[in-house]
């Protein structure tokens, strides 16, 4: 089945916050991850291998990706969709 994503943008231009209508996070603790971590998380880990993307937030249906100021939502955001649909 495929996953459903909201992208909604946030007060920072670098973040967007993506809601997903199932659960992408385990837990009742929030996950954050920077760009030079190995996380076990597959889908955090796949999301800072991507060129642009600076630091990852999660929390049970929703991520929030920080992207490098030089980086693009315009090219960024559709990889991003990609690549949390591939690991959910």
């Amino acid at each position: 089945m495929a996953i459903a994503l909201r992208v909604d943008r946030t007060p920072n231009p670098n973040a967007i916050k993506i809601t997903a209508d199932q659960q992408l996070f385990e837990g009742s603790s929030s996950h954050s991850f920077k760009k030079n971590d190995n996380p076990e998380h597959q889908m955090a880990a796949a999301l800072l291998k991507l060129d642009g993307v600076d630091n990852v937030f999660g929390y049970q249906d929703f991520i929030t990706i920080n992207k490098m100021p030089e980086a693009d939502w315009d090219s960024l955001l559709p990889e991003v969709k990609e690549t949390i649909s591939n690991n959910a």
